[in-house]
């Protein structure tokens, strides 16, 4: 499962979305604004940052949007 965790008014985190959008990626969007999600990012990632991605398949996690899009690109 590829988990992207957001904040609605991150335009890094669009810009992911939207590639995955354009791919037909799915991904599943948890946004932080939820407190739940919020201390599960901060749990799995360490830090307070999004956009930030799982992909629990292969057990990695990215930060960085261009890095989250160039990940995508490689593995579909």
């Amino acid at each position: 499962m590829n988990i992207l965790y957001i904040s609605p008014s991150c335009p890094f985190c669009h810009m992911v979305m939207d590639f995955a959008k354009e791919h037909n990626i799915a991904l599943d969007i948890r946004d932080i604004t939820d407190g739940t999600n919020r201390d599960d990012l901060i749990t799995k990632g360490g830090k307070m940052q999004v956009p930030f991605f799982v992909d629990e398949k292969n057990n990695r996690s990215l930060y960085e949007s261009q890095d989250i899009i160039d990940y995508l690109q490689q593995q579909h």
